[in-house]
């Protein structure tokens, strides 16, 4: 072939291939990863990206009314369908309002990509208009993050963002795009196949490590399952009942393990640590052989930790993070890889624990000390209205809290059947999350019932969102439990600081119903249990979403609970006591 042979076919290659903009690739290279809805909020050094969606039909994108709302949006969605959740800001203040988010993705391990804008290449690093160090910022927040200059590496980046925010211990990836980079023109390349030098996304399980878990399981006579949020994760949920079935052992589910272990199964205990069941923390404390499978032994479990599971011949650990493991506990045990992939090899092997005078011991203490409340003809007890909302919904619903006591209410009373059914900020404990993520949530579940249950407080963090449940006829039922408090402020205060109430009243809260119809979207009201079945029932039968205000006791605090420096045994029990 001669030279101009080969120049023509260059030339006739080149034809054939579409020129596009960075902010077009990106778009095409989300649809691509299969992103069906993207949240966010614009602003000047996005605006390329915007104006590409103007002419893109298939790409969806919901405005939301703040960024924070964006990327707790984003997490709702990806806890709730396991897929990777999307979030588009702004530089500069866009971008640092999505740094809470950030933080509260990656201390739960959720798969987030999230885009941001920045400055112009050229002008970056001269403090110019609404420039931000995004990726330095985030940093110790994110998986991994990528500083575009060259449109031409997109493809490459995005495919890479989802395969590591998706992968291994899963998390939040960030990707910064300057605004010359969004609109420099190119030829669309194909996508190449990913190879990251030095990152291992799941680890082979090593079965010699899973032998010898299974012969001290064996021994056991007193064995207990700590569940966490890695089974939920790892879609681990049958492999997990099919293993404490087979194992004869108790299982108790942490906050974000909710629902990877079925709540009506004989052998769940309900949930340990600092608002934890009395048999969860009983069995904890004297058990001999604790084994963690995707929960990382966290200081609300644990509380304090020289006098956590002082029976214990054994600890041992599934998780597919090896920094996990002893980081805080001494493990004798570890099982280093995907938790389904452990758990299906596992449950080959898998023999009967020596432990049925345990779980009769147990099971008493489940009968003997359950959650329990003192309940009022007269006043409306927050515990009643999540006993309410279970039995209504028959725990199929995707519950969406807040954080707060009403958070410890939801985990503790309302029981869950399915793993992805509850969506809350475990590790950082985010107020305003609750909300947002619930919209998410009903994005990616569009036939499930989504139920977001906030506290006064932290509803109003993020309560402008409501204007994109009425824009949007998005049907969350949103749930108030006013107790015109910082409730779980104020029990602290009360239990550990003698009363010393400071900087806790929120009496001059809006009206909740007003606010909501104020953004077009029904509100309701209950202050006792007639009005609380009433209004309750009204919502679930409205089309579209709706605001359910149920005023309750300032005074009523979360028990169980194990006090700072204490251990699972000493457990005050309130009015129980």
């Amino acid at each position: 072939m001669d030279k101009s042979t080969t120049l023509t076919s260059d030339l006739q290659q080149q034809q054939d291939q579409k020129w596009v903009t960075g902010s077009e690739l990106l778009l095409s290279g989300l649809l691509m990863e299969g992103v069906d809805c993207v949240f966010g909020y614009p602003g000047g050094n996005v605006l390329y990206i915007y104006d590409a969606m103007v002419h893109n039909r298939d790409f969806k994108h919901i405005l939301t009314r703040h960024e924070q709302g964006a990327i707790h949006a984003a997490d709702g969605y990806a806890r709730s369908t396991g897929k990777v959740g999307v979030c588009i800001a702004t530089s500069g203040p866009g971008a640092t309002n999505l740094v809470t988010g950030i933080a509260t993705a990656y201390y739960d391990s959720v798969p987030l990509v999230i885009i941001t804008g920045n400055v112009s290449t050229a002008v970056m690093g001269t403090d110019a208009f609404q420039e931000a160090d995004i990726v330095s910022m985030t940093m110790s927040i994110t998986k991994h993050s990528y500083l575009v200059r060259d449109a031409q590496d997109l493809p490459r980046i995005i495919h890479e963002a989802f395969h590591i925010a998706s992968t291994g211990r899963k998390g939040p990836v960030l990707i910064d795009i300057p605004k010359d980079v969004s609109n420099q023109k190119m030829l669309a390349q194909p996508t190449s196949p990913i190879h990251i030098r030095g990152y291992h996304g799941n680890p082979i399980p090593n079965h010699a490590e899973i032998d010898q878990l299974i012969e001290a399981i064996a021994q056991a006579q007193k064995p207990v399952i700590i569940a966490g949020g890695g089974v939920v994760y790892s879609n681990a949920s049958d492999e997990l009942i099919e293993f404490a079935n087979k194992t004869n052992m108790p299982v108790a589910t942490t906050l974000l393990g909710l629902g990877g272990f079925p709540s009506a199964h004989d052998l769940w205990l309900g949930m340990p640590g600092h608002h934890g069941a009395y048999a969860a923390n009983m069995a904890i404390q004297n058990a001999d052989l604790i084994l963690s499978i995707g929960s990382r032994f966290d200081d609300r479990v644990t509380m304090k930790l020289d006098g956590f599971a002082p029976k214990a011949k054994w600890i041992a650990h599934i998780d597919i993070d090896p920094a996990e493991i002893g980081k805080n506990i001494k493990t004798d045990i570890a099982c280093i890889g995907d938790i389904k992939a452990v758990l299906q090899y596992a449950n080959t092997l898998a023999v009967s624990s020596q432990s049925s005078s345990w779980i009769a011991e147990v099971q008493q203490n489940k009968r003997l000390y359950p959650l329990r409340y003192k309940d009022s003809d007269t006043e409306l007890k927050p515990q009643f209205v999540i006993e309410m909302i279970h039995e209504t919904t028959q725990g199929n619903a995707i519950i969406s809290t807040d954080v707060g006591q009403h958070q410890m209410w939801s985990a503790q009373f309302y029981k869950f059947k399915h793993p992805r059914s509850l969506i809350t900020s475990g590790g950082l404990g985010t107020m305003g999350f609750g909300f947002p993520a619930a919209i998410g949530a009903q994005i990616g579940n569009p036939d499930r019932l989504v139920v977001s249950i906030n506290g006064d407080g932290g509803m109003q963090m993020c309560a402008q969102e409501m204007a994109i449940c009425a824009i949007n006829q998005i049907p969350v039922k949103i749930v108030v439990i006013n107790n015109q408090v910082l409730g779980m402020v104020k029990q602290q205060q009360e239990l550990m600081y003698e009363r010393r109430y400071s900087q806790i009243d929120l009496a001059g809260s809006p009206d909740f119903v007003k606010l909501a119809e104020a953004y077009g979207i029904k509100g309701l009201r209950a202050s006792n249990k007639e009005e609380a079945i009433r209004v309750w029932e009204e919502a679930l039968h409205t089309p579209g979403p709706v605001l359910i205000e149920f005023v309750v006791p300032t005074e009523e605090n979360v028990y169980p609970m194990v006090l700072a420096g204490t251990t699972l045994d000493q457990m005050i029990m309130g009015d129980f006591e």
